[in-house]
């Protein structure tokens, strides 16, 4: 007889593998023992090869719906007669080598227990088993056992114990196990006053009905929320949220409720219901066909999408069953910053938006806001916005052979996210905000300090952006000096490039690629400001091969603030601009303004910068109450003329196949004498998508891309995105993100990317 030892790595802890393993064994009658670890899970059972490796491949083939595996070893060790196969206790002797498990959404099982009468936890708002609830938002240390997390504050009742204790049950170790009888308590916070061990739901769905705003604590931090269908109370809501024309997200009871309002594709409702839970957005029915009376124009200012989501905790599951009516679930935070978690600052700022806190007791360790996906209308290509609750923090990708060292990438400033190398584990943490703001740069400080007590690591390695006044930047270089660890600086659109490389498992690819990064800003190694990039990349390295014109670039943040303000830069390269800019100014800031264009040396590539443009001069979206609304308005008046008259790559500006020297110039032109004859100006934003399509590949066709990957923000625009699939596929391989957002929440895997590959 022998002894074989499996080590399973991935994501295995908090996800019901070990009882998962303990009923295989008893099935298959091995004997033996399974247990976590620091590095993953470990089992020894009495065995030869041939029967551990089919036992291996059994557990491979019938993983917890929660379970990743990603590496496997089996080894003989030392012969030990076992009389039983048992659960043994957790041991953590070793630095951890694992990777986190995130917060997963209400499973169907725990659905069903919740509204079955005779069922012990029937009506219970915290009910979760080994396949559903949180993990990373509440675990203090490895390896994932009730210990290291936030439950530990709660004592377990007989009954809840027994099921934890036998291996059979589906709440066998499941860390966050409870009951009404020993349940995680609620509190109502209302005009000041704090209500202990609040039960009733119902007054909540009243206060709803009135009219009234209620912050929900989940499993990230709070949800403030109230009735999608009351024009008043949406109303209020983006008065106290100082919020004025920025979309709301929704939470329906149901996806039948959902199907009454918007259409919804087979991918996306697969996205609706999955363990992630995102938030998807959904094209809306016309009006005459919307059954539950939606508040539209105060909810998303007639975009033509809206973001949806389906309760995703059993709180949200019974307080939506209750109401049966849609209703504005927003992230928890007052304008800028980042989500509240905390209660007792809950209580302290909340209090300016939302009329109640409907609060309870269990203590959430890293913040999180709601993921946010969408799919392009036509080729269905799947396109990330947000990537944060359910998804965070791993990142699973077999194929990409990355570093041995212990590397930290920072990322960029607007949407800040970091990334880690950790045993070769790759980590990138959730969308963590706005780094411009105090709060989210406290925040960002939080959660890397959280990774550092979970990881006990210390940093061999930082990549950092090129800009050295972004607040990563500047963290990153205290965390080298403190660790005495390398630092590396990598620009911003390179980062962009490797991101979608690193994704699309092109690092090692022996055929040169073309990078098309086009976004809003970012440093170039010139100085200047870059955003309408083309890149090649052959044989590990990235060069710049042609960039959008330049033009200049005034009044920093500004200008990204107030489309008007490019569209002035831009225009004035064209002669007779003026009769489309000149009233959008005062006559002070005209002279001011022009003056500034004359003396500036600071010049820009910038595609974002563009998009704005075009969108204050066709349509006087000339400034942005929100990050991207001008863009977001362009592609919603391009998208309406095109889906409704499908046009060809023949109405481009561009003609006989070449680029214009001064392609910028030509297309601003040609904009021009559309307006001057009148054409529809929802067709010149077509056709002004269009033309960039029929631009980019007509640079990959004159330096010769058989492959081409798109990054940065311009890319979240579906209408784009299905006009470079439907015109461009037949002749080029295109590489798009799709786990991660183009825009700059992917840098720092990029940068991980970029070191990986360098090293």
């Amino acid at each position: 007889m022998e002894t074989q030892h499996i080590h399973i790595k991935g994501i295995v802890q908090g996800v019901g593998f070990r009882p998962f393993v303990y009923k295989l064994a008893i099935k298959k009658q091995l004997k033996g023992w399974v247990n976590n670890a620091t590095d993953g899970v470990h089992i020894h059972i009495n065995a030869n090869k041939k029967i551990t490796n089919t036992f291996l491949q059994n557990i491979l083939e019938n993983l917890p719906p929660l379970a990743v595996v990603t590496e496997y070893y089996i080894e003989e060790t030392k012969y030990q007669e076992y009389q039983k196969f048992e659960i043994i206790y957790s041991v953590d002797q070793a630095k951890p080598n694992i990777l986190l498990t995130p917060d997963a959404a209400l499973c169907k099982d725990c659905k069903k227990e919740l509204s079955t009468k005779d069922n012990r936890r029937f009506l219970y708002p915290f009910i979760t088993c080994t396949n559903c609830g949180p993990r990373y938002s509440i675990i203090n240390k490895l390896p994932y056992d009730r210990i290291n997390t936030t439950m530990d504050a709660f004592q377990m009742c007989v009954d809840c114990k027994e099921e934890y204790n036998n291996p059979l049950n589906r709440r066998h170790y499941s860390q966050t196990n409870s009951c009404s009888n020993c349940r995680i308590e609620m509190q109502m916070f209302e005009n000041g006053k704090l209500t202990e061990n609040f039960s009733d739901l119902d007054y909540i769905i009243t206060k709803w009905n009135e009219g009234k705003i209620i912050a929900i604590k989940g499993i990230g931090g709070y949800l403030i929320a109230c009735d999608a269908t009351n024009i008043e109370a949406v109303a209020i809501l983006r008065k106290r949220k100082q919020r004025p024309t920025k979309p709301f997200a929704l939470m329906y009871p149901n996806i039948k409720m959902i199907s009454n309002d918007v259409n919804v594709f087979e991918d996306e409702k697969r996205e609706l219901e999955s363990i992630h839970a995102p938030i998807v957005l959904l094209h809306l029915k016309p009006n005459n066909q919307q059954k539950s009376g939606l508040a539209l124009k105060e909810i998303n200012n007639n975009l033509h999408r809206i973001g949806i989501m389906l309760p995703y905790t059993p709180l949200y599951e019974l307080l939506l069953k209750k109401f049966n009516k849609p209703i504005i679930a927003t992230s928890g935070n007052i304008t800028d910053s980042t989500i509240i978690f905390q209660d007792d600052k809950a209580m302290e700022a909340l209090p300016e938006i939302a009329d109640i806190l409907l609060m309870n007791n269990r203590e959430i360790l890293i913040p999180q806001d709601d993921g946010v996906i969408q799919f392009s209308k036509k080729n269905r290509q799947k396109i990330t916005l947000r990537r944060s609750r359910g998804k965070a923090p791993v990142y699973i990708n077999p194929n990409i052979e990355v570093s041995q060292k212990t590397v930290l990438a920072t990322g960029s400033m607007l949407k800040s996210v970091f990334g880690l190398l950790n045993f070769k584990n790759i980590y990138i943490s959730q969308y963590l905000g706005n780094t411009a703001s105090y709060d989210s740069q406290v925040n960002y400080e939080k959660t890397f300090y959280h990774f550092e007590k979970v990881f006990d690591t210390k940093i061999d390695t930082v990549v950092t952006d090129k800009h050295p006044d972004y607040f990563a930047t500047r963290f990153g270089k205290e965390i080298a000096k403190k660790n005495k660890a390398k630092i590396f600086s990598l620009q911003h659109h390179k980062a962009h490039f490797y991101a979608v490389l690193g994704e699309n498992n092109l690092l090692d690819n022996d055929d040169k690629i073309l990078g098309v990064v086009w976004d809003g800003t970012g440093l170039g190694d010139d100085g200047n400001i870059w955003g309408g990039e083309f890149f090649k990349y052959e044989k590990g390295k990235i060069e710049r091969v042609f960039h959008l014109n330049e033009f200049n670039y005034i009044l920093g943040d500004k200008m990204a603030k107030e489309p008007k303000i490019s569209a002035l830069a831009i225009m004035n390269l064209v002669d007779g601009s003026s009769q489309y800019l000149k009233n959008k100014f005062s006559d002070t800031e005209w002279k001011i303004y022009k003056n500034l264009l004359q003396k500036n040396r600071l010049k820009s590539t910038s595609m974002g910068r563009l998009f704005d443009a075009i969108a204050s001069i066709l349509f006087d979206f000339d400034v942005h109450s929100f990050e991207a609304e001008a863009s977001m308005q362009l592609e919603k008046e391009a998208s309406e003329y095109y889906y409704s008259h499908p046009l060809s790559l023949e109405i481009s500006y561009i003609k006989n196949h070449l680029i214009p020297d001064n392609f910028l110039g030509f297309l601003i032109q040609s904009i021009f004498l559309d307006l001057n004859q009148n054409i529809d100006k929802q067709l010149i934003a077509l056709k002004f998508h269009i033309t960039l399509v029929d631009y980019l590949m007509l640079i990959a066709q004159k330096y010769e891309f058989n492959k081409i990957a798109f990054s940065g923000g311009v890319f979240q625009n579906a209408l784009l995105v299905d006009l470079i699939i439907e015109f461009m596929e037949e002749k080029f391989e295109l590489f798009f993100h799709n786990e991660f957002s183009p825009n700059d929440e992917g840098i720092p895997f990029g940068q991980l990317m970029f070191y990986s590959k360098r090293n």
